[in-house]
């Protein structure tokens, strides 16, 4: 069966990265994107740098070996910094529902990564037509007509990169199999993360004299800070080291659920149909991609209860499925 941590940590990632969404379109009011995300990190990473320095010894705090150097810059730089920074760019055109739904591509994307970095594998026709239905549904959600085109498709293909950046962290992440736990990765990949958004948001231009420094600014920053930053990230990365990249990302289809009623309690956003259309292409595209390893009803416990474990019984070593190995 799936053990309660691993549930805790799909639900916590699910609600707080739905969340983010709400929250980040709420705050582009009052802070310029990128320096937005910079700020939201900084406070991220003094949290849970005092955090693991406070619980964790020694030798569970340092990275010593060049894996885990190369996860901490995976989770830092593409799964954390990169990632944000695009969505908090790309959401400044985009509902947080449709910014969601563009961004729940990345469980389409991360079995692809993991077929290439993960084991000597290919896709399978099964695989590709997994991947195909994936794509198809995403233009379904951009529709790059040219009235679109005006009309916030350029953030779209903004949010599409940014999901493109996360699934590819997340199987790097896995690949690197560092010794260093999920939360002390997180606390480290932080700093790298705010850094990065500092020095994008310099070159951008941006000024911190553009920020408005209301209640309703210092409540966003809070929450994309501490739930959907500190609390938000020790969950999902977590749940990377429970269950493996594949299923942890299947978090990025309960998220748009969360998001988009957020959005409608929160800010009297609505969604377009089209959207919507997209959003269950994508969907079916990647129960075809994974329906080998991964089964959205019944199947899931076994399959997470027969994997192989390590000598940390929280860790499952997954085989991506939906392929074909020579």
């Amino acid at each position: 069966m799936v053990s309660r941590r691993t549930l805790a940590f799909f639900a916590l990632s699910s609600l707080f990265f739905g969340g983010t969404f709400v929250a980040a379109k709420a705050g582009l009011a009052y802070f310029p994107p990128l320096l937005f995300v910079a700020f939201r990190f900084d406070i991220a990473a003094v949290i849970m740098l005092t955090y693991v320095g406070w619980t964790s010894s020694r030798t569970e705090l340092l990275p010593r070996t060049r894996d885990d150097a190369i996860g901490i810059l995976a989770t830092g730089v593409l799964s954390i910094g990169l990632a944000n920074a695009l969505l908090f760019v790309g959401q400044g055109s985009v509902s947080s529902a449709v910014s969601s739904i563009v961004f729940s591509l990345s469980p389409v994307l991360t079995p692809v990564f993991a077929a290439v970095l993960l084991a000597d594998e290919r896709l399978s026709a099964r695989g590709a037509t997994g991947m195909g239905m994936g794509l198809f549904g995403v233009g379904l959600v951009v529709s790059p007509d040219p009235a679109n085109l005006l009309g916030g498709a350029g953030g779209k293909g903004i949010l599409f990169a940014g999901a493109v950046s996360a699934a590819l962290g997340a199987v790097l992440i896995r690949r690197a199999d560092s010794n260093l736990s999920s939360t002390v990765r997180v606390a480290w990949g932080l700093p790298f993360a705010a850094a990065l958004c500092h020095l994008l948001a310099w070159s951008g231009g941006e000024s911190a004299a553009a920020i408005e420094w209301t209640p309703e600014a210092v409540l966003t920053l809070g929450y994309v800070s501490l739930f959907a930053g500190v609390l938000a990230y020790i969950a999902y990365f977590g749940l990377i080291d429970a269950a493996g990249a594949i299923r942890a990302n299947l978090i990025f289809y309960v998220v748009p659920v969360v998001s988009t009623l957020g959005g409608w309690a929160l800010l009297g956003e609505t969604v377009e149909a089209l959207a919507v259309a997209g959003f269950l292409t994508i969907f079916a595209g990647f129960a075809v991609l994974g329906s080998e390893s991964i089964d959205l009803g019944s199947r899931l416990p076994s399959v997470l209860a027969d994997a192989p474990r390590t000598d940390d019984d929280s860790t499952i070593r997954e085989e991506p499925r939906g392929y074909r190995s020579d």
